[in-house]
């Protein structure tokens, strides 16, 4: 996982949905971006996929990284809500290196000079609601949405 300040590496992935590559997406943002890593597979990532795009609805720019073709990061879109800017990342998984990810989902935000002010991986519902809480937005989770409090992705 990268440190807090430390500057978020390039991005140049295909967005799933357009086709078009997408760069940087944090240098044209009003505020933090949210970069989000996860795969289609993964049970936490499924979990956490409403959560994501309660960041969104919030008014956070949130671009996810999906570690897998277009064609299934629509369905997962469709399946799971969540409903974000989603880039496709092949195999080596050469962006998700460089952001030193060791498990799915992990999120970072990162701000318009492109350096990580906030990062959380795996569910964890404080840290979640911490994580949104440093973006101005509304916690995303709470006891009554039968989510557990964690789960190691």
């Amino acid at each position: 996982m990268l440190d807090i300040g430390a500057p978020a590496p390039p991005i140049a992935l295909l967005d799933a949905a357009s086709g078009e590559i997408v760069s940087d997406p944090w240098l044209d943002a009003p505020g933090p971006t949210v970069v989000a890593f996860f795969k289609t597979t993964c049970p936490v990532c499924m979990m956490a996929a409403p959560k994501i795009q309660a960041l969104a609805d919030g008014g956070v720019r949130v671009v996810a990284i999906g570690q897998d073709p277009p064609p299934a990061l629509e369905r997962y879109a469709a399946e799971h809500g969540q409903r974000v800017v989603t880039l496709s990342e092949a195999s080596p998984y050469p962006v998700s290196d460089a952001y030193a990810l060791t498990v799915v989902p992990t999120l970072y935000a990162i701000d318009r000079a492109g350096n990580v002010v906030d990062a959380v991986q795996s569910w964890d519902r404080v840290r979640w609601n911490e994580f949104a809480a440093g973006l101005g937005v509304p916690p995303v989770s709470d006891p009554s949405d039968g989510l557990p409090t964690f789960r190691p992705g």
